[in-house]
């Protein structure tokens, strides 16, 4: 019961955060289109999102670590909340910080939860490190849920409540308002090693170098999610034209990738008993 109390207050301190991350995904490019901007304005945005989550992700675990898990955690929701109202404007500069903010809250959002609940199973309430998997399996089905959740709320406030494409992102608000608030009363500060980022980060470059296979992983992995990555660019302009709902699409994105997952989980623990390489 003691392990389920609290795994129940992280979820509640988390998963806003997530729903939140989710409504902002959808019409991205179809808001910066309606504020005029060109195609190769709209990938400078991206491009500055993208570039300042790559810079910040090198220092994001030392960052956390020194200033506090917790207080990274609230931050997140900050930075979020701020890059969601920028996206009123339409001034491209305001429109650059608020992607550069939003990089940096989903920095802290994917590192600060993660490293703040661990610690806390661990440390603070000895809990078997055993379910630690229980509670980020249900962070992964909650987290599909939501992904596809968003895509239906942020078609029906844009779309059917005629709101615009900015509406997700003002709905989003709330739901980091809750998270940060829920997460600042709740939960408990901890802290990790402090150690200079310049050992960090030669300890990690040196692991990669002495591993070819850590290497190689490293490298498919970043071809993986370069594709990703352009996708989310191109899908909305690809798909317009012929009048799909993006939302839906957004949604049936997302479920395909739940679905995805769940087909490698049954391969690999099933009686097929595949074998990643």
């Amino acid at each position: 019961p003691a392990f389920r109390c609290f795994q129940r207050e992280f979820l509640l301190g988390y998963l806003p955060a997530l729903a939140a991350d989710w409504l902002q995904g959808p019409l991205l490019f179809r808001l910066l289109q309606s504020r005029g901007f060109l195609g190769s304005q709209i990938a400078a945005l991206y491009s500055c999102g993208f570039a300042s989550n790559v810079v910040f992700g090198l220092v994001s675990s030392v960052f956390v670590d020194r200033f506090g898990r917790k207080k990274s955690c609230v931050l997140s929701s900050g930075l979020c909340s701020v890059s969601c109202l920028l996206q009123l404007s339409r001034d491209f500069l305001a429109l650059a910080a608020g992607r550069v903010l939003a990089a940096l809250g989903t920095s802290l959002l994917f590192s600060a939860f993660e490293s703040w609940y661990i610690h806390e199973h661990l440390e603070r309430h000895d809990f078997p490190a055993e379910w630690i998997p229980n509670t980020f399996s249900r962070v992964a089905l909650w987290n599909s849920g939501l992904a596809v959740a968003a895509g239906l709320v942020a078609e029906l406030v844009a779309e059917g409540l005629a709101l615009g494409p900015v509406a997700p992102f003002l709905v989003a608000v709330p739901f980091l308002v809750l998270s940060g608030i829920f997460a600042g009363k709740n939960w408990e500060e901890n802290y990790g090693k402090s150690r200079p980022c310049s050992k960090v980060c030669g300890e990690g470059l040196r692991g990669l170098l002495s591993d070819p296979r850590t290497l190689l992983l490293g490298l498919v992995q970043a071809l993986v999610e370069s594709i990703l990555l352009i996708f989310a660019f191109l899908w909305t302009p690809v798909l317009e034209p012929h009048g799909i709902p993006l939302g839906i699409a957004f949604s049936g994105f997302t479920a395909a990738s739940a679905v995805g997952s769940a087909l490698f989980r049954r391969g690999v623990t099933g009686r097929l008993r595949l074998q990643p390489l």
